[in-house]
């Protein structure tokens, strides 16, 4: 294969995403994302969102990763993504290694039987995979709403709404921005 075709071949299997689109699930293919934030999620019978995770650069997602009926990778930023065929797998093992563990780490955050401890944990998950450190501690950027906070951790979004003021006023975090918030040293990261 000449670099031209290679080029060609790989522009191809590379696609753009924007915020709140869908990236299509095939059977065969993982998507490895190369810039911005996509959560992956399923609907309980009743009807409610379950988050069962959130990714970005240097992840894989992909319906071969899940066996949830109704799994869907949703994007919270704008995204772009590259296709890994079945037969290119090899290539991504340590990305799909650390998609499970990740995975594992939120199952273990939403069993927490204490609320707040719950939300703080998430937070700090958060900011270990997304968060930037600032002088006072770790600031997360990330276009999520309150609601979907509640649908990753299992609570209402009427209780993460008193749950962020509550760990606000404690001094815990503070929330310079709408959709920022900055978890301070003090509270003893990492948590998870």
């Amino acid at each position: 294969m000449t670099i031209a075709t290679l080029a060609s071949v790989s522009s191809t299997l590379r696609r753009t995403f924007s915020r709140k689109d869908a990236i299509p699930m095939w059977q065969d293919v993982l998507w490895k994302i190369d810039r911005g934030v996509v959560r992956t999620i399923a609907w309980t019978e009743e009807g409610s969102t379950i988050a069962s995770g959130y990714w970005g650069p240097g992840d894989v997602v992909g319906e071969p990763l899940c066996c949830i009926n109704g799994y869907q990778i949703e994007c919270l930023t704008s995204v772009e993504v590259s296709m890994i065929p079945g037969h290119q797998w090899q290539q991504v093992l340590d990305a799909i290694r650390t998609h499970t563990q990740k995975t594992e780490e939120l199952l273990t955050i939403i069993h927490c039987k204490q609320v707040q401890e719950r939300l703080l944990k998430f937070l700090v998950w958060l900011s270990d995979k997304f968060g930037r450190p600032v002088e006072q501690g770790l600031l997360l950027e990330l276009p999520m709403t309150h609601q979907e906070i509640a649908e990753a951790i299992g609570i209402s979004r009427v209780t993460v709404t008193r749950l962020l003021q509550r760990l606000e006023n404690e001094g815990a975090i503070a929330r310079p921005h709408r959709q920022s918030i900055l978890l301070y040293e003090s509270i003893g990261l990492p948590l998870v």
